[in-house]
């Protein structure tokens, strides 16, 4: 590769030993977790690329910052720096913290969703799905069509298709939609982003219909990297000024601060209505805890802020998609059939072309992902048919175009040697292919299947 990546733009201070196992071992270990990466122990895991939520290594002022935690039960002035540094950052006015992603996505779908209604949203997310659903709202996709084709190499795949959007708002009317869920980045197509002029477009729409646009911010920071670095009049912007212009679009966002917010624990609820504001702090002590503090400790908020400024950090920023980009640059050298163009979190190894000869209903990512472990230690996650779940009305597979294995990239935590030993088992798998057969699930649990459910292969 002639291709230059940067160093890493730290230098370690502590380590962490990690798992060194046996072939004998792990298959001992995948077949006590039901071939479900999600249940291994991560003491039987060398790398672990299952996510990176929560798995952030803080930096020394972030450790230094959890010092200075007040754990007041009200008024934490943790949860008062954490506010003024969203509304600084993001420009939202209000901010409500929750334990995690998931909680702010339970506070806005009870607050904000009726039985009937439809949510819009650019792909769905697993749990985001799963709180829309329970709340009793129908999700509709109406991102570009393009974003299913796994090896179409074009930009801002996330986009979302503006007539899509248009035609739904016509055929259920605009009462009945709450909000569009809009994802920046989108996540189960492969991290990808979406641009500065579709946000801005969709707002405009939306606005005409009174309709709310409420972001899944989770990932922001890594979409306005592609935005600086592929949209025309951004190349001379902050990341910084970029994220701030990104947010004005919206009239709120949930946030899992454990992504790129750079914490191992924690999210909010942002949004700029005083009213939702209101509903969401009456919720909030039901579900979390008071409104200053919600779900979190005064520790963690006091670092998540210290992690907001530091996610906007040009040189880490290019650093973590430079890392994404070396490892989907040497699977694409080898032939490995990956998600293109590689997304900012992840490298998405596309099953369905790895694994051409078993069939979607014999769990392709599934298998693909517990052979990573069983090759060399490397854990992965699924996203495909599995994480799709199953159609409410009718019970059959949701069916996913995107069969994918995860190879996401935790932040700060390893290097490009890492990434080598994953590149290396991933391209070892590819000769044996044919090798490889499917699995038969043993185990379905009703909601969000892919975290506990068990399989066995197939004879």
């Amino acid at each position: 590769m002639d291709v230059r990546y940067p160093a890493e733009p730290f230098k370690i201070k502590a380590v962490e030993p990690i798992a060194v196992t046996t072939r004998a071992e792990r298959e001992k270990h995948i077949a006590e977790a039901g071939y479900n990466t999600f249940l291994l122990k991560s003491e039987d895991v060398g790398i672990d690329m299952l996510t990176d939520s929560g798995t952030t290594a803080m930096s020394d002022r972030q450790w230094a910052a959890m010092m200075i935690g007040d754990e007041a039960y009200a008024g934490s002035r943790n949860f008062l720096h954490l506010q003024e540094v969203v509304r600084e950052y993001y420009g939202f006015r209000h901010i409500v913290p929750t334990h995690q992603g998931r909680g702010a996505e339970n506070l806005l779908s009870q607050i904000c969703i009726k039985p009937g209604d439809y949510v819009p949203g650019n792909m769905y997310f697993t749990t985001t799905r799963a709180h829309q659903e329970l709340n009793g709202a129908t999700f509709r996709d109406i991102i570009r069509d393009e974003a299913h084709d796994a090896q179409l190499e074009i930009p801002f795949k996330g986009n979302v298709d503006l007539n899509k959007l248009q035609a739904l708002i016509e055929e259920v009317g605009a009462d009945r939609i709450p909000y569009v869920c809009l994802a920046v980045t989108v996540n189960l197509a492969g991290g990808q982003p979406v641009s500065m002029g579709n946000m801005r477009a969709v707002k405009e729409l939306c606005a005409r219909h009174d309709i709310k646009v409420m972001f899944d911010a989770t990932r922001c920071v890594e979409n306005a990297y592609y935005i600086k670095e592929g949209e025309p009049g951004y190349a001379d912007k902050s990341i910084r000024a970029i994220l701030k212009e990104m947010m004005s679009y919206a009239d709120g966002c949930t946030m899992s601060g454990k992504k790129d917010c750079m914490v191992n624990i924690g999210g909010f609820l942002c949004m700029n209505d005083d009213e939702l504001f209101m509903k969401a702090t009456e919720l909030v002590v039901l579900y979390e805890g008071m409104p200053s503090y919600g779900g979190m400790a005064g520790r963690d908020m006091e670092a998540m802020a210290q992690g907001i400024r530091e996610s906007v950090d040009e040189a880490y920023i290019a650093h973590r998609i430079a890392q994404c980009r070396y490892l989907g640059d040497r699977l694409t050298e080898a032939g490995v059939p990956i998600v293109r163009p590689v997304g900012g979190h992840a490298v998405f190894l596309d099953a369905r072309a790895f694994l051409p000869h078993i069939p979607q209903d014999e769990f392709p990512a599934q298998m693909l992902a517990a052979q990573l472990y069983l090759e060399a230690g490397v854990r992965s996650m699924e996203r495909g048919i599995v994480s799709a779940g199953r159609d409410k009305k009718t019970g059959e597979h949701h069916r996913p175009k995107l069969e994918l294995v995860r190879l996401t990239i935790p932040r700060r935590v390893y290097t490009y040697a890492h990434l080598d030993v994953v590149a290396d088992a991933c391209i070892a798998l590819y000769k044996h292919r044919d090798n490889i057969k499917g699995l038969n699930m043993v185990h379905e649990p009703k909601v969000l299947r892919f975290f506990t459910a068990r399989f066995e292969p197939l004879k």
